[in-house]
């Protein structure tokens, strides 16, 4: 006897599958639709007045208004950013939880020897926010006042040169291993617990020297109370028209500027990447964000989510080679 119940026929079955498909697919939309229906949590892996938690309430607001809800930043400082970058690597993935996804998880990638979460595969990347370059600045009292002068210090100096650094494996660390790597110097990395620090004794004449990101180097080069001799962007600075880019001293296609995107936990759907990506980049052209994007001196970095994700992955990979040359590493 042949079972002709409608749970046992093969086209039954075909079109039931078929219409639980097609309901899976609507729902995406949908909630695209309702989402956001309650504040975004943003969180930031660094303490509240630095470079990236700046950008990240400067930003983060003008998305808000974009979007009809609040984006609360939410601080969770430790481990070069890792402990932000964790909590958001397990969070749902549902539109109200994203990261300040920044140039130091592309170096902890190979900077550390076991991370609790994956730079490549936890993260669904929704846009670059800003770059802020790095500027080479010396004591005024050191005889330096261009890249070849550095280069002769170094080289004349029985201990070479000394530069600082916010902390081993940082940005600022590493922009002066790549230069060291290009150049072949006698370099003496000073890691210290922080730019501040760094930044007060290169100004008391300890160290000599130092990579350090614009905004906070600009008020003392401003002042006269450090000299800058070069900047790591592809292009001056405004604010600095006279100081000249490391590639146009000698060294093309040395271009190391800190960077600062919003990325959401993987799975997180489409549809609410997308919106974020618009509410993104409308903020970005905003004329009061980008006027003060350009007091910090950092450039807005509007764009796709599929460029951010290429942008990160080669980052990764040019960071782990200079990792690699320096010897850094934390565990």
């Amino acid at each position: 006897m042949t079972d002709r119940s409608p749970s046992c026929h093969p086209s039954r079955r075909r079109l039931l599958a078929l219409a639980a498909g097609l309901a899976c697919a609507g729902a995406l939309p949908a909630h695209a639709e309702t989402w956001p229906a309650k504040p975004v949590r943003l969180v930031v892996g660094y303490a509240a007045g630095g470079a990236t938690d700046v950008v990240a309430r400067l930003v983060g607001q003008k998305m808000g208004e974009q979007l009809g809800q609040p984006m609360l930043v939410d601080n969770r400082t430790g481990a070069n950013s890792n402990v932000g970058a964790e909590l958001v690597a397990r969070a749902p993935a549902d539109g109200y939880t994203l990261y300040v996804y920044t140039i130091a998880n592309t170096i902890n990638a190979s900077l550390y020897g076991k991370l609790g979460y994956d730079p490549r595969k936890d993260f669904e990347p929704i846009g670059l926010m800003a770059k802020i370059p790095n500027i080479l600045v010396v004591h005024p009292a050191l005889p330096v006042k261009t890249v070849d002068d550095y280069q002769r210090f170094a080289k004349s100096s029985k201990g070479g040169i000394t530069f600082a650094s916010s902390g081993s494996g940082s940005s600022i660390h590493l922009s002066g291993e790549m230069f060291k790597m290009q150049t072949g110097l006698n370099m003496l990395h000073v890691p210290y617990r922080g730019s501040a620090p760094a930044v007060t004794d290169l100004l008391g004449g300890q160290v000599q020297s130092m990579f350090d990101n614009a905004p906070s180097a600009l008020p003392h080069v401003q002042a006269g109370k450090l000299r800058a001799v070069a900047v790591t962007s592809a292009q001056r600075l405004p604010m600095l028209p006279d100081v000249p880019t490391l590639a146009e001293s000698g060294f093309p296609g040395l271009d190391v500027q800190s960077w600062f995107g919003l990325a959401a936990p993987a799975g997180t759907p489409a549809p609410v990447i997308a919106r974020l990506n618009t509410a993104l980049n409308q903020a970005l052209e905003a004329p009061e964000v980008k006027k003060r994007l350009q007091d910090l001196a950092a450039t807005p970095a509007p764009g796709t989510p599929a460029q951010m994700r290429a942008f990160a992955e080669a980052e990764i990979t040019r960071w782990q080679a200079v990792v690699k040359a320096s010897g850094a590493s934390v565990e």
